[in-house]
């Protein structure tokens, strides 16, 4: 594991035959944060960094993306998603961990809890893209498979202008991804559009498995999000009624912990120090 001059330790852990990126920020209980499409650790670096303060904050590049490997033949498998981060914590000497993922990480953070429990202190599920759950799946389900024929006809660029349109991040929001990831996740893309995107969406929780677990459980969304009705919002009030769990309210929109870190990382810790 290399230090780098900002004190973030990084390394690789090899696991089901590739290598997985990770950078650790500061010392005290482990917090791993999960990334969605794009895959990428920076997404979180404004965050981590003040988060470091009071957690053992962990990131990665996801499993073919970024600085980490995905070797052909790649099936995409949310539950392999969950193993490579279960394979990162066990690399830092961590046996189980609070979890925190967005969009697609909010997916396989609700994953980890049904088939990894052994490692999950608590899990903060932000905006899950979950279609089967939404009252209008079939209307999703449509716009996401005509975002993938999208990709492949027109290329990745263009489909992911189409899938942005469904966010509600502002032009500020985009702008706010460090510079050294947006150059990385723009490499991302034909592989989200093309591999991760539909996996992500069709996904099914069970429901009685995520009850049965005893793990604190804690849906998740921004205000902005909700306030404008956006799909990926709508999910997580969903998912807290039929768990019968704890529905958290962020500030702001899908990607908020980047432009609005200190006021998005309040209300995060807010939620782990709740947790017992």
């Amino acid at each position: 594991m290399a230090a780098q001059e900002t004190g973030t330790l990084t390394g690789y852990v090899t696991t089901e035959g590739d290598e997985i990126y990770y950078e650790v920020r500061g010392q005290g209980q482990p917090l791993l944060m999960i990334s969605g499409g794009g895959g990428d650790a920076g997404f979180f670096t404004p965050a981590a960094e003040i988060l470091a303060k009071e957690y053992k904050v962990i990131t990665y590049d996801r499993r073919a993306n970024s600085r980490s490997t995905g070797r052909a033949p790649q099936n995409f498998d949310i539950h392999q998603q969950s193993r490579d981060a279960v394979a990162v914590l066990h690399a830092l000497d961590e046996r189980s961990a609070f979890i925190f993922g967005n969009s697609g990480g909010a997916v396989i953070a609700i994953d980890m809890a049904a088939t990894q429990p052994q490692a999950v202190r608590a899990a903060i599920v932000h905006e899950p893209p979950l279609v089967r759950i939404h009252p209008h799946s079939k209307g999703w389900h449509q716009f996401f498979a005509g975002i993938y024929w999208f990709g492949y006809t027109f290329g990745a660029p263009f489909a992911m202008l189409a899938f942005a349109s469904q966010l509600g991040v502002p032009s500020s929001g985009y702008r706010s991804v460090p510079s050294d990831a947006s150059d990385r996740m723009s490499k991302n893309h034909d592989f989200f559009v093309k591999n991760e995107m539909l996996p992500f969406t069709n996904y099914q929780p069970d429901i009685q498995r995520l009850k049965e677990s005893g793990i604190p459980l804690y849906m998740a969304a921004g205000q902005t999000t909700l306030d404008r009705k956006k799909f990926y919002g709508e999910t997580a009030p969903i998912l807290a009624s039929q768990l019968r769990c704890n529905m958290v309210t962020f500030p702001g929109h899908h990607m908020s912990y980047l432009e609005h870190a200190e006021t998005w990382t309040a209300t995060l810790r807010s939620i782990l120090r709740s947790v017992r």
